[in-house]
């Protein structure tokens, strides 16, 4: 019965992570844990938070009770943790870039 929680509570923390990346990497304003209105910034680092609450999740269901689920062990699992942070890196900088009002790209005069 615990595993069916474990995975309830990692479906529900990796799709919390849904708006709050999807509002941060396009420049919006959100709400967090924090404030009321959180920036761009801070949603996408909230998101990723929830993501890492969802692989913990999924790692107790499993029974490694690792933030990595074991089927990622090794090699694997840190692959994942690069990709991730990768991830988190283009989230913030475009969080940042949109947040902007002037934001141009490159192109654009």
């Amino acid at each position: 019965m615990m595993i069916l929680l474990w995975y309830f509570l990692a479906g529900f923390s990796a799709f919390n992570a849904l708006p709050h990346l999807f509002k941060g990497i396009t420049g919006q304003k959100h709400m967090t844990p924090f404030a009321v209105v959180s920036s761009p910034v801070i949603n996408v680092a909230w998101a990723f938070v929830n993501v890492l609450f969802a692989l913990f999740f999924f790692g107790l269901a499993s029974g490694a009770g690792t933030l990595v689920p074991p089927w990622d062990a090794g090699l694997a699992g840190t692959n994942l943790l690069v990709t991730l942070t990768g991830g988190f890196v283009c989230a913030a900088y475009l969080a940042n870039f949109w947040s902007n009002p002037n934001a141009r790209l490159p192109w654009q005069k």
